[in-house]
């Protein structure tokens, strides 16, 4: 991409995501030129006090962009298998939240404090993926130990917001709630199950070996991000009744024993970490702390007293911000420094 003083931008879709997006572009001063906001219809939206014009999404609308970024929807085909190539052939690098093109071999899939040099790749299709939110928060808490030592076993437990089923999902929480405290009778809508007061591991498809969708994204965007195909991730992924703040429970196990202290210090020196670790004082991460940061929060680092090579971690993100609009943004960063 030719360098420039202001880059004209789309972003595709006003949901959860969508409306995150023109939020971080604003609050990290991206250098807009002409900003686009595309949907399927036409309509007008406020995000924190500013009105944003919406048009129609059309192949015509992305001409004289430079970056499209498309907020995705998860578990169905997204607008961008309809319009990034339209995008592309007028001239835009599209940063793509969905997973129509994650595990593409010419798609670069990025995390910017993980692989940032990856978005070169994207010359092939003109196409960057942003990874699942539940990958992205913990590939960013691997990376800094796997540079210390190589992860050869990666064990996950996923306590997931219902925002990462959208916003109606966030809806179907509060009502539910509500329903339930009123002694009200309700049934599941946008959610697999009952998330009033209640939890299920159950995000995403049945896929393989009766693992979920979800727990293979995980899986494979961890392989494919981080270039290690042969370390060994198992994911179990829990929809809890939180609305904004995915947290995760991760044991590693690296190749050499590492000291607790040096991958604390590797912990807190990473770009994009912020490490709240003191048990003593019931300091840790949790999602209320995530919720509208760009970070990921750590915590609860500590050796398994019966394997010196095992570690624990208690990782905590924004899942609409870091695991998904802020990265896509953080992606665009980075392919304009490029």
């Amino acid at each position: 991409m030719r360098k420039k003083a202001k880059y004209n931008v789309a972003v595709v879709g006003v949901g959860a995501v969508g409306v995150e997006m023109l939020r971080v572009l604003k609050q990290r001063n991206f250098p807009i030129g002409n900003l686009k906001v595309l949907a399927r219809s036409a309509r007008e939206i406020t995000v924190d006090g500013q009105t944003y014009h919406v048009d129609q999404i059309s192949a015509e609308a992305f001409k004289g962009i430079d970056i499209a970024l498309f907020a995705g929807t998860e578990g169905e085909k997204g607008a961008a298998v309809t319009y990034a190539p339209e995008a592309v052939k007028c001239g835009a690098v599209v940063i793509d939240n969905g997973a129509d093109f994650r595990m593409e071999a010419d798609v670069p899939l990025v995390v910017p404090e993980v692989n940032p040099k990856d978005v070169k790749k994207c010359k092939a299709r003109g196409i960057i993926a942003n990874p699942n939110c539940s990958t992205i928060q913990m590939v960013v808490a691997l990376a800094p130990i796997h540079k210390l030592s190589k992860i050869k076993k990666v064990i996950v437990s996923t306590y997931q917001a219902a925002s990462g089923a959208g916003s109606k999902a966030v809806e179907e929480l509060y009502h539910q709630t509500k329903a339930a405290l009123d002694n009200q009778s309700f049934k599941p809508e946008a959610l697999a199950q009952r998330i009033a007061f209640n939890l299920f591991p159950h995000i995403g498809g049945a896929g393989d070996a009766d693992f979920t969708t979800e727990e293979w994204k995980m899986v494979k965007e961890t392989h494919k991000i981080m270039h290690a195909p042969k370390m060994k991730i198992s994911a179990t992924t829990v929809r809890v009744p939180v609305a904004i703040g995915h947290s995760e429970s991760i044991y590693i196990e690296t190749q050499k024993p590492l000291d607790i202290a040096d991958v604390k210090k590797a912990l807190s020196a990473a770009p994009g970490i912020v490490v709240i670790d003191d048990i003593k004082n019931g300091q840790y991460p949790m999602p209320i702390d995530a919720c509208g940061r760009d970070e990921v929060f750590v915590g609860r680092i500590r050796k398994d007293p019966l394997d010196e090579k095992g570690l624990w971690l208690w990782v905590v993100a924004d899942n609409l911000r870091k695991g998904a609009a802020s990265n896509a943004v953080q992606i665009a960063e980075v392919l304009i420094k490029k």
